[in-house]
């Protein structure tokens, strides 16, 4: 008799059913085989003897968590990736602490053609001087700033007199304004078409709730202040990029948790046409991620640029093996079981796959711990708590839910028999991809060796990426004036010198000064530098416009400039001062080479000047540092979890072929990835390598359940290969339709305003599905080609 897909399947849905594997749980030949997962998925057969304390538990439960998700914050800092115990980031926060300029300035950037006309002066100084008066604003650096020469020892006068001159006088003061070395090039473009005003906020509002409504408060006042003066006005600096990075992270979470239920909801609909089948399979992701997100509230976890994903990761996770556990009990009441006996058959069936896709999705989790990034790191326990939690959510609940809503099941098995158009239209596509795979099993593995070697190579040659941009949204407007200072003043971000002095040594000393300057004089020499400021800048103004460089006239005016403003250069007890400079935002890769040219620039004063203490910091030189090599050190990770991953499965299955027949479909998703990335031009990001290991982890779902089905087939004791096509056919159309659901789980970021999450979204879809292929196409002649080679040694022994 020909074999084909209704014949393989006859045993799910005649009255053979009793002869089936799966009916014969309780035989002895299955119970003499090793527990697949030691017996874990067991526990879900409490909600069937309990329904009713299970239910009352998960109530109560759900309550709690409501209130830890009112707890849930978000870490919106731009430092958190790299934050680490290293000596180069204590030093940057001790940096951060004594100079907090560059973490607590609002940039606001006004450009345009009439900046410098008199109309716009006037209003543009209404600006700065409206703004100073808004709750949080602590001080004003701006051209308005600019004071004239000190003149007979007297306190200098204001650059810009009040009112502003008119006619000639008007444009002999523009000309002295232009020439302004305070001014020109670091407040001020040189074409005199963008102006930078730097407000500097109270630390405790850029940290507290506050924030908001302080940004949205200059926002408010730049608008009215500057409205007919014909020029754009955008706001940029830490804060607002925080800012908007916290909002994006809240309106994505609302995103993620809508658009992933209703998605959830439909395709459940679609797939089982019964609305208690639905809830069945979508109820358990769903409350698994009120129960997660909740834990992680309760547990003081923050949501930051990676912690945001883990609504839809946590929806996939647990809707994949939902979904499978359902389609298993719906085709046993289909075969005239009890909704008892389909239940529990189910459960102990494909519960085994279950908890052990879960172990795998935590094994990729785990991986993350060992990352030197406290950001990667938490994401990473915080992805293994709430797997853990969605494990049990979906083997507690699934059972209970179909005990409370399935009801006549012999008319359900009447009215859906001879229904299923669609799923045996995909059981049909499984059949006839799985009788062409093992018909040829050493050819199809060797075409899927080479594809993954060649594939391997170009994941090889991606270079490591790393850009302040990516970690903020970028349809708002702080990097868009980000964009116009890199191109009018240099750069935004801040690069510096710590300059640390002797014990004992005066910041007026001859020696002290001299290393200031010349450390200043190396910054401004070194390509791709720009915007530099320090005492020296003072300094050499004074020589200059007051033909004096002593230090009593020098320590004069810093005790005239307000607090705010020397705070950025000199720390409280003067034993300390910054040299600041300003970089583009480039790529990492672009940053370093500045980086080490000012360090080796360095080097030479270390040795004229031991007791100094020289260092290159900033939140700049600490990404163009670290990124690559954390980035390095995660890819790393990720080649060594192949193989720990594969060695699991195979210790968990007791079989060095299933171990080994792991390998190629696990690794196929990640480096069809790399290669995606290489042809759109993208190198690997932290979202990237991230969303890889993830990726991994969670795509190895659909092999786990196979081989399981595969185990069970294979006890038949009939020929491997009528047991590998059975296996497809009865476990393929469920396997498709949830890849195609946590592919469009994932996929879901891509409608974040984060780059960074969008690039975690669409590429971790695309592996869902890499994952899916190489599962039909790599997985199952793999494994029919190893049997075959360990029965022959076998016989030869």
């Amino acid at each position: 008799m020909q074999t084909t897909p209704e014949t393989l399947v006859s045993i799910e849905t005649t009255g053979q059913a009793e002869q089936s594997a799966e009916a014969n749980l309780t035989s002895s030949s299955v119970g003499k085989r090793p527990a697949l997962a030691l017996g874990i998925e067991r526990v879900g057969l409490i909600s069937l003897r309990l329904p009713w304390l299970v239910g009352l538990a998960a109530l109560a439960l759900a309550l709690a968590a409501g209130l830890g998700l009112t707890r849930i914050k978000v870490d919106d800092s731009l430092s958190q990736l790299f934050r680490s115990d290293t000596p180069e980031f204590r030093q940057y926060e001790e940096v951060t602490r004594n100079f907090p300029s560059s973490e607590f300035d609002v940039l606001a950037v006004i450009e345009g053609k009439s900046l410098l006309e008199r109309d716009s002066l006037d209003k543009l100084r209404n600006f700065v001087t409206d703004v100073q008066l808004i709750d949080g604003v602590q001080g004003i650096i701006s051209l308005f700033s600019a004071r004239q020469p000190p003149e007979n020892g007297q306190t200098p006068a204001p650059l810009f007199p009040d009112p502003l001159p008119e006619g000639a006088d008007y444009d002999a003061l523009i000309k002295k304004v232009m020439s302004n070395e305070i001014i020109r090039g670091k407040l001020l473009s040189e074409d005199g078409q963008l102006a930078l005003v730097v407000l500097a906020l109270d630390p405790k509002i850029v940290g507290g709730k506050g924030l908001d409504a302080t940004v949205g408060e200059i926002r408010k006042t730049m608008a009215e202040d500057l409205e007919g003066a014909g020029l754009k006005a955008e706001l940029s600096g830490v804060p607002v990029m925080q800012l908007e990075i916290r909002q994006a992270v809240e309106r994505d979470r609302l995103v993620y948790n809508v658009t992933g239920f209703i998605a959830g909801c439909l395709i459940a609909i679609a797939f089982f046409r019964r609305v208690s089948f639905m809830i069945i399979a979508a109820g358990p992701p769903l409350v698994a991620i009120l129960l997660a997100l909740g834990a992680l509230g309760w547990l003081d976890f923050r949501l930051n640029m990676f912690l945001n994903v883990m609504t839809p990761l946590i929806m996939v996770i647990s809707f994949s093996d939902s979904m499978q556990l359902t389609f298993a009990a719906r085709d046993r009441i289909l075969a005239g079981q009890t909704k008892y006996e389909a239940l529990r058959n189910a459960l102990l069936i494909v519960g085994p796959a279950c908890v052990l896709t879960h172990a795998t999705a935590a094994l990729s989790f785990t991986a993350l711990l060992f990352s030197h990034s406290e950001l990667i790191r938490t994401f990473g326990e915080a992805g293994l708590i709430a797997t853990l939690i969605a494990l049990f959510t979906v083997l507690f609940l699934f059972p209970l839910l179909g005990v409370l809503l399935l009801r006549n099941e012999a008319g359900l098995a009447v009215r859906g028999r001879g229904g299923d158009f669609g799923v045996e239209a995909l059981r049909k596509f499984c059949f006839w991809i799985a009788a062409r795979m093992v018909r040829r099993p050493g050819l199809y593995s060797l075409i899927g060796l080479i594809v993954v070697a060649a594939l391997g190579g170009v994941f090889a040659n991606l270079q490591p990426r790393y850009r302040l941009a990516d970690q903020v949204p970028d349809k708002e407007q702080a990097v868009s004036a980000s964009s116009r200072l890199d191109a009018k003043l240099t750069g935004a971000n801040p690069i510096d010198v710590l300059v640390q002095l002797p014990p004992g040594a005066s910041l007026y000393a001859p020696e002290t000064l001299e290393v200031i300057a010349r450390v200043h004089s190396l910054m401004e020499r070194q390509a791709g530098v720009g915007n530099v400021w320090s005492l020296e800048t003072l300094r050499r103004w004074l020589k200059e416009k007051a033909g004096s460089s002593d230090v009593t006239t020098l320590k004069k005016y810093v005790d005239l400039l307000p607090e705010h403003l020397t705070r950025r250069f000199i720390d409280a007890k003067q034993d300390a001062v910054i040299v600041s400079g300003r970089v583009p935002d480039a790529d990492a890769s672009q940053l370093l080479p500045i980086v080490d040219g000012i360090d080796k620039s360095l080097k030479g004063l270390r040795a004229q000047y031991p007791g100094y203490k020289l260092s290159v910091t900033g939140l700049s030189a600490i990404a163009a540092r670290n990124s690559a090599s954390m980035i390095d050190k995660l890819t790393r990770g990720l080649t060594i979890e192949f193989f720990f991953v594969a060695a699991f499965i195979g210790l968990a299955f007791r079989s060095v072929v299933v171990a080994l027949a792991c390998i190629l479909p696990g690794i196929f998703p990640v480096v069809a990835s790399g290669a995606l990335l290489a042809i759109t031009g993208q190198g690997l990001q932290f979202a990237s390598v991230v969303a890889l290991t993830v990726s991994f982890g969670l795509g190895l779902s659909a092999t786990i359940h196979f081989l399981n089905r595969l185990r069970i087939e294979d006890d038949s004791g009939e020929n491997f290969a009528l047991a590998v096509e059975r296996a497809t056919v009865l476990v393929g159309p469920a396997l498709i339709l949830t890849s195609i659901v946590l592919a469009c789980g994932l996929a879901v970021t891509v409608l974040s305003d984060l780059p960074s999450l969008r690039l975690f979204g669409w590429l971790s879809a695309f592996a869902m599905m890499a994952a899916l292929t190489a599962d039909l196409l790599i997985l199952r002649p793999t494994a029919m080609f190893l049997r075959r080679t360990a029965d022959r040694i076998a016989i030869r022994r």
